[in-house]
C-alpha cells in the first residue's frame, strides 16, 4: 500500500474500529507449493480480538476466521501447516506458519472524483486530473492454521469462531440485539447440532496475530481548501447515500489535516 503522508492514518484505535465496521477482509498468502498456486487470496469475514486496555503488558491484537476446506487456498494452508506439525513432532493439529500473511480491509464507500469539482484550481490553471477517493486498512501478521477436523483444539476454535462471528454479524450488521423492540439475534444453537458438526468438518480455522497495521484514508485532504470544498459540495449534490458519506469523510479528514498543520 502506497502511504503518502497526507493520507496515512496512525491511530490504531481508529484503524481497529474500521476493521470492526468493515469485517470482510481479503487474506493474501505466498506459500511455496508444488500442488497449489503460490499467491492466493480469499475474502473472509473476520472477528477482531483486542486485548483489554487495562493490561500493563498488552498482547497483540488477533484476527480470527475460517475458510471452506474445499477452497484451494485452504488446501495450500493445510499442506504447509501439516508439514510444520510433522517436522516439529507436534501432537497438536494446528501449526504456526513462518510466512507473513496480509489482510486488506476496504471501505464500501469509495467514488470517482471528477476534475469538475476542483473549483479553485481548474478555473485558474486547468492543471487538474481525475482521481478516486477510498479508505483501506492493511494488516500483516503470523498465522496459526487449525486444519485437522478430528482434533479437539480445532473443534474448540471453530465453535468459538462460528459463535462469535454469527453474534457479531447479527448484532452489529443487522442490529438484531433484542433491544428497543428489535428482533433477537439468530444463534448457532438454533440449528441442529448434527448439522453444525457436519459443516464444521468442511472448514478450517485461521488465526492471525497482527504484527503491524497500516491505514490509508485517501479522501481529497491533499487538496487546497477551495478545491476540497468543491469536492464536498459536488458529492452532496449527487443526492445519494454514497455521495453524502464521501462528502462527510472528506470534510472530516480535511479537518484533521488542517488541525495537524496548525499544531
Amino acid at each position: 500500500m502506497y502511504l503518502r503522508p497526507v493520507h496515512t492514518e496512525h491511530d490504531e484505535t481508529r484503524m481497529y474500529k474500521f476493521i470492526q465496521e468493515n469485517p470482510l477482509g481479503v487474506l493474501t498468502t505466498a506459500l511455496k507449493s508444488e500442488s497449489y498456486p503460490v499467491l492466493q487470496s480469499s475474502h473472509i469475514p473476520w472477528v477482531l480480538d483486542l486485548p483489554p486496555t487495562s493490561e500493563s503488558r498488552p498482547r497483540p491484537a488477533k484476527l480470527r476466521g475460517h475458510l471452506a476446506r474445499a477452497n484451494p487456498h485452504s488446501k495450500a494452508l493445510s499442506e504447509a501447516a501439516a508439514a510444520i506439525a510433522v517436522s516439529g513432532s507436534s501432537k497438536t493439529k494446528s501449526a504456526q506458519l513462518e510466512e507473513e500473511v496480509m489482510i486488506l480491509f476496504t471501505s464500501p464507500i469509495h467514488h470517482y472524483v471528477t476534475p469538475k469539482f476542483y473549483v479553485e484550481t481548474k478555473p485558474s490553471t486547468g492543471k487538474v486530473v481525475p482521481t478516486w477517493d477510498y479508505a483501506a486498512v492493511q494488516c500483516y501478521g503470523t498465522m496459526a492454521v487449525f486444519f485437522d477436523g478430528s482434533a479437539v483444539e480445532t473443534g474448540e476454535f471453530l465453535t468459538k469462531q462460528i459463535d462469535d462471528l454469527s453474534k457479531q454479524s447479527e448484532e452489529k450488521i443487522f442490529g438484531y440485539d433484542g433491544q428497543e423492540g428489535r428482533p433477537s439475534a439468530w444463534n448457532v444453537d438454533e440449528a441442529p447440532e448434527s448439522y453444525v458438526n457436519l459443516l464444521k468438518k468442511a472448514i478450517i480455522g485461521v488465526e492471525i496475530e497482527i504484527t503491524r497495521i497500516q491505514g490509508k484514508w485517501k479522501m481529497s485532504q491533499e487538496l487546497a481548501r477551495g478545491d476540497r470544498e468543491g469536492v464536498i459540495d459536488g458529492f452532496e449534490k449527487l443526492g445519494s447515500e454514497t455521495g453524502d458519506e464521501i462528502a462527510r469523510t472528506v470534510r472530516e479528514r480535511g479537518a484533521l489535516k488542517d488541525l495537524a498543520q496548525n499544531t
